[in-house]
């Protein structure tokens, strides 16, 4: 999509549609009230049949208004005047790209930078309009039969900005920085939206290799043998009961100077989950193709982080694995010895995400990392916790929780603090081995978390649980591509720190 930056007046804009703003009982935008008294009150005169409210995210198209070079104008609604939030000027923006989708239009120019939203500058506002229309085009139709009648999708996006030189090198930027994470969020959600019978371990790991050598990301794809020589029990002992070979994929982006530290980021990775012997119930097994969406994520964000050019040294883990049952599939009750050599009781072979991270989480250490951060789709108890909205985030370091809880809220990707008190390590207490692999109903994500940390004493670390914002069930079914924009936030803001 071609982004451009303009100070035009509307009257003169010759896109095929120009988007200016109403808000309700009648109030008009600074751009609404330009394109009204150049169209003889055209607008004035549509708001008062009454068929326009002007709710938030409200549209209504008007054609070939008189005095206006543009063929279309798009009337969308903000809502109560004074009242705009930045989540709510998200909802506007999906309005008219539906709208725009619908119409089919591929050239359209917005006239809304100059919204008032609290704590929000146009800069941030571009960011947001830029990643809110780009996510609202995808669609994932691979496996489909092409339509006779294909889709016509935006190619030019204009952005109306009468600001300062400086303002608008700021637009840009930000408008760069939205297109690289919407790239790097479409493509996370393309790889979790494919079925379990093509994304394998070993498809997974080729999509991240073909990417790093586009990119010039440094790839390294790790098998059984090389997993049983570092002594990855755990992430075997979860792969043993599929037909698919396990993979530890390992990108390495070195955009920082030598003696930086890198940022790490593991992923979890399962391309599909069954449960193993602990067998998950039959309804909705299908979206287990999601249990993935973690390991797609860390490969997203190294993707954006290579586009982008950032000054940084960034390394994505992502141990890929499936979780069936079979002959030789883990029991209930077995013990297996992680890489870091604490022996491991798996009492539910369904809480296998905690298994492979620990190896993988392990292994991460040779990096001698600043900061690790892990994103799993791991416990339903989150979602009990959180609901759908917000992933939860808990680690040993404040500092880092606080500066992903920042980035989420400058995203828009948002998560929130749980505890991490020594007293839940308590329920993870085994008989017979150093840990067992759960800690009961109370307290799931917590406890889940607390296995991780035992693997995670020597860096700093973070752990995104994103079990209830990864995908979405129901009639709009599909990965979101969470964390990765509320990840490529936290990279620019370290970046912005170090300046």
């Amino acid at each position: 999509m071609e982004i451009a930056i303009h100070n035009h007046n509307p009257s003169a804009d010759k896109q095929d549609c120009i988007i200016v703003g109403v808000y309700e009982q009648g109030i008009l935008s600074p751009a609404a009230t330009l394109v009204d008294v150049a169209s003889a009150g055209a607008i004035q005169s549509f708001l008062a049949t009454g068929d326009f409210t002007g709710q938030c995210g409200e549209t209504q198209i008007l054609y070939k208004l008189s005095g206006l070079a543009a063929p279309r104008v798009m009337v969308l609604g903000l809502g109560t005047h004074g009242k705009m939030s930045d989540s709510k000027f998200c909802k506007a923006i999906q309005g008219a790209s539906k709208a725009l989708r619908q119409a089919q239009i591929v050239q359209a120019s917005f006239y809304l930078l100059d919204t008032p939203v609290a704590r929000r500058s146009p800069a941030a506002l571009s960011k947001i309009l830029v990643q809110t229309v780009m996510d609202s085009d995808y669609q994932f139709d691979h496996h489909k039969e092409p339509s006779e009648k294909p889709r016509r999708s935006l190619s030019q996006l204009h952005l109306h900005l009468a600001g300062s030189a400086e303002e608008e090198a700021a637009v840009k930027q930000a408008c760069a920085e939205a297109q690289a994470t919407s790239r790097a969020v479409a493509w996370a959600k393309d790889l979790a939206n494919e079925p379990g019978n093509v994304c394998t371990p070993t498809w997974l790991a080729d999509q991240a290799q073909n990417m790093a050598e586009r990119t010039g990301i440094k790839s390294t794809i790790l098998g059984p043998d090389a997993m049983e020589a570092l002594g990855m029990r755990l992430l075997l002992g979860v792969a043993q009961g599929s037909r698919q070979e396990p993979r530890l994929i390992i990108l390495e982006y070195w955009g920082g100077s030598e003696d930086q530290a890198p940022i790490v980021f593991v992923g979890k990775g399962l391309t599909f989950d069954a449960g193993g012997i602990s067998l998950k119930p039959a309804d909705k097994m299908d979206e287990m193709k999601y249990d993935m969406c973690g390991g797609a994520s860390a490969l997203a964000v190294i993707q954006a982080a290579a586009e982008l050019k950032l000054p940084l040294n960034i390394i994505s883990v992502v141990p890929a694995s499936e979780n069936l049952p079979d002959g030789q599939a883990t029991k209930p009750g077995d013990i297996h010895k992680s890489m870091k050599g604490l022996t491991v009781e798996i009492i539910n072979t369904d809480a296998e995400g905690r298994l492979i991270l620990a190896d993988a989480l392990t292994y991460v250490e040779r990096f001698e990392p600043d900061v690790v951060i892990d994103m799993a789709t791991l416990t339903g108890a989150c979602i009990v916790a959180l609901g759908h909205q917000t992933a939860a985030v808990l680690g040993n370091n404040e500092g880092l929780v606080h500066d992903l809880i920042h980035a989420g809220k400058e995203s828009m990707d948002r998560a929130w603090e749980l505890p991490l008190y020594d007293e839940y390590q308590d329920q993870l207490k085994s008989a017979f081995a150093d840990l067992s692999n759960v800690g009961g109903r109370p307290a799931g994500t917590i406890t889940a978390a607390c296995f991780l940390s035992r693997f995670t004493e020597n860096y700093h670390w973070a752990h995104l649980d994103i079990a209830g914002v990864a995908w979405k069930s129901g009639e709009n079914k599909g990965a979101t591509g969470r964390p990765v924009s509320l990840l490529v936030e936290y990279l620019l803001h370290r970046v912005r720190q170090s300046a």
